[in-house]
């Protein structure tokens, strides 16, 4: 009678314990990235520069999103800000390594589809290479600064009015 009772605890015991081992094992997080962590730089150094070119191609450049195409107005500056310098972000990488996961060749195919109105990274970078090219920086040294980070100190709400107003 003993011997049953302590069989019948243990497999309500064994019940009790899977879901609840299955669910910690469930919360824990995953070695893959986050896009916080993504623009907060966690692991940029070990990771390969993404894909951009080094020079622009002797063809037109392809066309930018219209910028009406978004609500948003910080997405609506960003893209027409990125009209104004295609050649450069044609030149730049991306952090959010859509090169990997979206066959992206540069920062340019960002803004070229709907995927810079979506992601944190493209929009920092596209209006930080703008910011650089009004400061007179070459495509090189903007290059050099998105590598090094600097897209992420890019102050986001100068960019929250109307398109009108851009800078």
């Amino acid at each position: 009678m003993i011997a049953n009772k302590m069989a019948r605890k243990k497999m309500i015991l064994s019940f009790v314990s899977l879901p609840v081992l299955a669910l910690a094992l469930m919360l824990i997080p995953q070695h893959a990235r986050s896009t916080a962590a993504q623009e907060a730089g966690q692991d940029a150094p070990k990771d390969p520069v993404p894909a951009y070119h080094n020079e622009v191609p002797s063809g037109p450049m392809p066309a930018t999103l219209a910028p009406e195409t978004f609500t948003d107005a910080t997405v609506q500056n960003a893209y027409a800000l990125a009209a104004k310098i295609k050649k450069v972000l044609y030149q730049q990488p991306c952090y959010c390594y859509c090169d990997r996961h979206a066959g992206h060749g540069s920062l340019l195919d960002c803004y070229t589809g709907k995927h810079a109105a979506d992601c944190g990274v493209c929009l920092r970078e596209g209006l930080y290479a703008y910011e650089q090219t009004k400061k007179g920086k070459t495509p090189t040294q903007i290059r050099d600064g998105i590598e090094k980070g600097e897209w992420r100190t890019v102050d986001m709400t100068k960019y929250q009015t109307p398109v009108t107003a851009a800078k």
